[in-house]
């Protein structure tokens, strides 16, 4: 040690802003499927695979490795093995292969490359992993670049507002509560670190499971390099192989696991504001849905229904007899959901804060104090939802506004956690971290999923045996297990209809599909135009609602004139029409984890004309949507993927893989159904239940080929389905030139109140002369359609197994 100019020159000093590198690997062991690589300086690399196409790195300093334990992919879930594992090594690496993949470590360096089993290079390591003292935190800050390979492009991580390819671009995610976003706001709510990578139409993902402040450089500042890096925590990354696009986000979700079935009613429309007081401003909201004849199955309150804005509580002026309200309305259809934060008011006549006081339930400061911060309710205490006594406290709370008030929903915001003033936390916060004692630089990326989580627990135990709905701002990795969610504080502007297009397939293929934007703009008024096509843009978003600020004028759908209203009737109605189809896809996101909304590049990645396209995306299987940004605009050019596609509003046969002009004056928004597809819908509902549906439409797009598509049903409330109480349909199109034939397979015990189909046949090449359903000749008829001439149709037994036409 020396002296110079005063100061004290050390090791730790000198190893401020210098990056250190692995070593010559000295050794490696096996066991299983983990190996486990140690170099002469300390340094270690454990590589788990997963399966054949899932490997999984974690990288150790000197320090060696922490406990291993993650917010985002649960340890007590069954995973699959690889199917084929082969370890050698040769004099200047080692070889690991699958039956999907060829991963080599160098010797030298630790530096990787994987390769698919055809010996195309999927990633390589540029400098690899290294990291970087901070002797402010003591943490090191870990690193990992990579070569930028051939033509390639970057698509995913959560929420950020801008084009759909990432490439060029540089993201930071730590959550904030980002008030009046734009294009390239950077960070945002939510702290997703997934991205998947396409070049030479081969596509992968990379996970990288880190919760500190995380960093993501698309060949930003160096086009041959990309890099991720945390300023704490392990390096710790999935590679996940697809070859598809489909396949890499089905393989995340299932790591970090779907969430459960919604009830159906979350589907519908939802209305919100802030603020719906008192009481009678809120009956008066339902009595004009239904008085318009406007279906809505949920209405929100915002934080002025509780008392003082403490949660858990009533405000005795605004809802007086809250259990009676809720009850009423119910009766008519809505659905209550309201808002809870994580603020507790700092009050020693208020029940919630006392008891957490009492119990020690809230985060502290370093040095010992309470952690205090301002929000509604002014000074708050806020609870550490990483300790899983807390969170079944958090739970128990619930029991009030759920079981014995008949609250439907709950509704987390400002859990970034946002504080007034100072953003969020100071750094110096500590959290349990389930037993991983941790600092607010860790623990903050996943604050709001754990109170999502916790919110999410005591809705579920207090609503059995119907399901819950919540939903959240901000989440982590793996938050769809717990909640909905929606884009924040948007504006009323056509750049942030644009954005929502772009931010919710963006969350969607980042293993968040059950996500929409705040219909209309938060922040300012839409007018007429721009709220009618938001309106029908969000009637294909997973989540379809509602909301705007309280000082920024009416925004309900009524709140345009009568024009308006009835464009958004117009939409909503097809929403409710197409629930079945809605429903269908959940359940595919939930089995599979498939992305609901499928950005273009999704639909065909062997089509280069996609890679670069953002605004068409498909919902579901069988549906293309593209909409419309601009004022003034009655249509568009779009691309449709390669294939043959009705347009929906004429029935105008369409070829794919090439841009054609949609024509959507304000009562259409652009939509295809893709030949060969069957779709369901119900008949107009205005609320989930409002009626028993006893025939379902079916309406078959012909083919001249084969097409499948499927329908799930189980009710949509209860649980039933885990006991084998729910229904698939997979219906078959077999088309020619001269005839068509509709086959269906039915699995599962449910039985469905509908007994009948009622099919409506659109772009038959041939007159309709006869059809059989199993054998039995049906009499066919003529059905209205939306391009106003008659189509021919068939009413049919819901149970049927093949159906000739010709």
């Amino acid at each position: 040690m020396i002296q110079e100019n005063n100061y004290m020159v050390n090791d730790l000093a000198a190893k401020g802003k210098q990056e250190f590198f692995p070593g010559q690997v000295l050794t490696c062991t096996q066991h299983n499927h983990d190996f486990l690589f140690a170099c002469d300086n300390g340094v270690q690399l454990r590589l788990h695979v997963i399966n054949d196409k899932i490997l999984r790195f974690r990288y150790a300093t000197e320090v060696g490795f922490a406990t291993d334990f993650s917010y985002a992919v649960p340890a007590d879930i069954p995973r699959q093995s690889p199917e084929f594992l082969e370890f050698r090594e040769k004099p200047d690496h080692y070889r690991i292969t699958t039956d999907r993949l060829i991963c080599t470590i160098a010797k030298e360096n630790l530096r990787v490359r994987v390769l698919d089993r055809s010996g195309n290079v999927l990633t390589a390591d540029e400098k690899g992993f290294h990291w970087e003292y901070d002797d402010e935190t003591g943490n090191d800050i870990v690193k990992m670049s990579k070569q930028v390979q051939s033509g390639v492009h970057y698509y995913g991580l959560g929420d950020k507002p801008d084009n759909m390819n990432l490439r060029g671009k540089r993201f930071t995610n730590w959550g904030t509560d980002t008030y009046g976003y734009t294009k390239g706001s950077d960070p945002l709510y939510k702290n997703i670190p997934f991205y998947l990578e396409l070049q030479q139409k081969i596509a992968h993902g990379i996970f990288f499971d880190n919760t500190f402040k995380a960093s993501f450089d698309f060949a930003a500042e160096r086009a041959d390099v990309t890099s991720f890096w945390a300023q704490g925590g392990e390096m710790n990354y999935y590679f996940i192989y697809g070859p598809s696009l489909m396949e890499v986000t089905e393989e995340y979700t299932r790591l970090t696991c779907p969430p459960e079935l919604p009830p159906l009613w979350a589907l519908g429309y939802h209305q919100c504001k802030w603020s719906y007081f008192p009481e009678s401003n809120f009956r008066d909201i339902a009595k004009g849905f239904r008085d318009r004849k406007i279906p809505c199955d949920a209405l929100y309150l915002d934080i002025d229904y509780m008392d003082g804005y403490r949660c858990f509580t009533w405000s005795p002026t605004h809802f007086p007899d809250p259990k009676t309200m809720v009850r009423e309305l119910a009766e008519d259809g809505f659905k209550t959901v309201v808002i809870i934060d994580p603020g507790i008011k700092i009050d020693s006549a208020y029940p919630v804060y006392t008891e957490a006081l009492e119990k020690d339930y809230f985060c502290r400061r370093a040095d010992g104090p309470l952690m205090k911060g301002s929000v509604w309710p002014g000074l708050c205490n806020f609870p550490d939802y990483t300790r899983p006594d807390v969170r079944e406290w958090w739970a128990g709370l619930f029991k009030g506004l759920i079981q014995e008030d008949g609250v439907r929903g709950v509704w987390n915001d400002m859990n970034e956690p946002a504080v007034f003033e100072k953003g969020t936390f100071p750094d110096d916060v500590r959290f349990d971290y389930d037993g991983h004692s941790a600092s607010h630089r860790k623990a903050h990326n996943i604050y709001g999923m754990q109170m999502a989580r916790a919110t999410a627990e005591g809705v579920k135990r207090f609503s059995y045996p119907n399901r819950p709905f919540t939903i959240t701002r901000s989440t982590y990795a793996g938050g769809q297990r717990y909640s909905s969610g929606w884009t924040g504080d948007n504006i009323a502007s056509w750049e942030h209809l644009w954005l929502a297009n772009i931010q919710c397939q963006r969350l969607s293929i980042s293993g968040f599909s059950f996500i929409g934007s705040d219909v209309g703009g938060f922040i300012d008024t839409p007018d007429g135009e721009l709220y009618a096509r938001w309106m029908a843009l969000a009637a294909f978003h997973p989540f379809f609602r509602t909301h705007s600020s309280g000082d920024h004028g009416e925004q309900e759908p009524w709140s345009f004139g009568d024009a308006t209203t009835d464009l958004a009737r117009r939409f909503v109605e097809l929403r409710y029409r197409l629930l079945p189809y809605m429903y269908t896809t959940f359940w595919q996101y939930v089995k599979k984890g498939t992305p609901m909304l499928r950005p273009l590049t999704f639909l065909d990645q062997t089509d280069t004309e996609t890679y670069l396209r953002m605004a068409e995306f498909g919902l579901g299987d069988h549906l293309l949507i593209c909409p419309i940004t601009q004022a003034g605009a009655d249509g568009r050019w779009m691309y449709l993927p390669r294939g043959d596609w009705f347009y929906y509003w004429t029935d105008e046969l369409k070829q794919g893989g090439a841009e054609v002009w949609a024509s959507a004056p304000l009562d259409r928004i652009p939509l295809f159904v893709q030949a060969g597809a069957v779709l369901p819908m119900y008949p107009v509902l205005q609320y989930v239940g409002e009626k028993k549906v006893t025939e379902l439409t079916l309406h078959v797009y012909f083919k001249n080929g084969l097409q499948t598509s499927v329908l799930y049903d189980d009710g949509g409330e209860g649980y039933g389905y885990q006991d084998g109480q729910s229904t698939t349909r997979r219906f078959t199109v077999r088309g020619t030139e001269t005839g068509l034939t509709l086959t269906q397979e039915t699995e599962g015990e449910y039985q469905p109140s509908f007994g009948t189909y009622q099919l409506v046949l659109h772009g038959l090449p041939f007159p309709l002369t006869t059809a059989t359903a199993d054998g039995v000749a049906t009499d066919s008829t003529k059905v209205a359609a939306e391009a106003g001439e008659a189509l021919p149709g068939l009413v049919v037994p819901a149970g049927f197994r093949e159906l000739v036409i010709g």
